[in-house]
């Protein structure tokens, strides 16, 4: 078996906010798959993030979205330099994301983190296991 694409579904406040934020991040988005109720953020040609109001999202499942400080899921990526982890990173800040933790260096990796907007955990990192 073989997955041949990757869509992460999660609940937001602001679809437009939330639009902003990731272009300014440096992210397109497929405005076929966008709309008022949602906004999917192309990550790259196979993996998507559909951004979807609380409303809209509670039609996919019947379990009550988290409220307050609960993490439900970290999704991390992986790019293709430090220097990309930190400028993905910083850039989410710049734009009212906050940072997760310190950037971490374990020599053949390196990671750094932010809650975007949303609240939701991003892990970012960087590995060359070489």
């Amino acid at each position: 078996m073989k997955i041949n694409q990757i869509y992460v579904n999660l609940p937001v406040k602001d679809v437009q906010k939330t639009k902003e934020f990731w272009t300014n991040l440096g992210f397109a988005t497929n405005e076929e798959m966008s709309n008022d109720k949602s906004v999917c953020v192309v990550m790259n040609e196979n993996i998507y993030v559909m951004f979807l109001t609380e409303e809209s999202f509670q039609t996919f499942s019947e379990r009550p979205l988290p409220n307050g400080d609960t993490t439900q899921v970290l999704v991390a990526i992986s790019l293709e330099t430090r220097e990309e982890v930190d400028q993905v990173v910083n850039a989410a800040v710049a734009n009212g994301a906050t940072q997760h933790e310190e950037p971490q260096d374990y020599g053949w990796m390196y990671h750094n983190s932010f809650w975007d907007i949303n609240g939701h955990g991003w892990n970012v990192m960087f590995a060359d296991p070489s």
